[in-house]
């Protein structure tokens, strides 16, 4: 009984998976790296420049 469930867990672990790109980063912001979204942040002009070089430092 216990390898039936073990299976079934399995099976919808790599359903998951495959519906959402098998990536781990897939679940959290579109799969984009702390870095894109950084960048993408600094963009859009949502923080200074200051601000954005003070993260940049953080994540390297």
């Amino acid at each position: 009984m216990i390898l039936v469930w073990i299976v079934i867990i399995g099976a919808v672990v790599l359903l998951v998976r495959a519906l959402t790109g098998g990536s781990p980063g897939a679940w959290t912001a579109g799969g984009k790296s702390a870095r894109q979204l950084l960048d993408e942040r600094f963009a859009r002009g949502e923080i200074d420049r200051d601000e954005y070089e003070e993260k940049r430092r953080l994540l390297q």
